[in-house]
């Protein structure tokens, strides 16, 4: 079975980047701008809160993978922190202004996603080779991303990195509340490819979430050996290893002449 389609790990394979969520800089900052739409919380207490809502999201998740949903930890900050925020405090007023609230409140949830992923992170930028890679393989696999991430940041950090035209399909596992190494995420990237598991590469950079989740679900594997990832699990191994994207195009050719 010849290999139609190529799938792509995104944060450690082809974007590198580097966050810190627990600094108390960006709670500081975040205190302040919602203090301009009439919450009132401390930079300490929203952290705390910040951490909660995303530990309970999880703990309360039926899925053996859970993923966060962050804009739902900002819907709940901004609902129970202001009644301007809550439907149903305007329900008196009819279905419209319910509806003018929600509308609002998922808007402004969205940003503060954003807004928290920009002053978490510290340096962004492709991986050597990534750009290169993709061009040389573009017009002959079709491509996608399946990528343990948030929406609301992902696209646009692929945008900001140029690498965003170059894939069909962009499965992120926020939109289905569980993450790698679930197997769904993959056979369902492939399904909307039209292509079979087997007739896929999957190259990411991390043993166990990219080579092990992908393996389950039938996929030919690259491991890149970038400075991100966990890069063993038990006596998992890849079907080509990497130590860069130049090398991972390399593999690609050589799992693709194999098939």
């Amino acid at each position: 079975m010849s290999i139609r389609a190529v799938l792509f790990d995104l944060y450690g394979t082809l974007i590198h980047i580097e966050t810190d969520e627990s600094q108390g800089e960006i709670y500081w900052a975040l205190s302040r701008y919602l203090s301009y739409h009439r919450i009132h919380i401390g930079a300490d207490a929203l952290r705390e809160r910040y951490f909660d809502l995303a530990k309970q999201q999880k703990k309360h998740s039926p899925e053996t993978y859970p993923e966060m949903d962050a804009r739902g930890v900002w819907r709940e900050i901004l609902r129970s922190g202001a009644k301007h925020f809550r439907p149903e405090a305007v329900a008196s007023e009819g279905e419209e202004r319910m509806h003018a609230v929600e509308k609002r409140r998922e808007r402004l949830a969205k940003e503060l996603v954003r807004l928290h992923r920009a002053l978490s992170r510290r340096m962004i930028e492709r991986y050597p080779g990534a750009k290169e890679l993709l061009q040389s393989i573009s017009g002959e696999f079709q491509l996608a991303i399946v990528s343990d991430a948030q929406r609301d940041f992902a696209k646009p950090e692929m945008r900001m990195t140029k690498i965003r035209k170059y894939f069909a399909v962009k499965t992120i596992s926020s939109d289905y509340g569980y993450r790698k190494p679930d197997p769904r995420l993959f056979t369902q990237t492939c399904a909307q490819l039209g292509v079979q598991p087997q007739e896929s590469i999957y190259v990411g950079n991390d043993m166990y979430r990219d080579v092990y989740g992908a393996q389950q679900a039938g996929l030919k594997t690259i491991l890149v050996w970038s400075d991100q990832g966990r890069k063993d699990y038990r006596d998992q191994r890849a079907d080509y290893d990497a130590r860069d994207l130049y090398q991972a195009l390399e593999g690609i050719r050589f799992l693709a002449e194999r098939c």
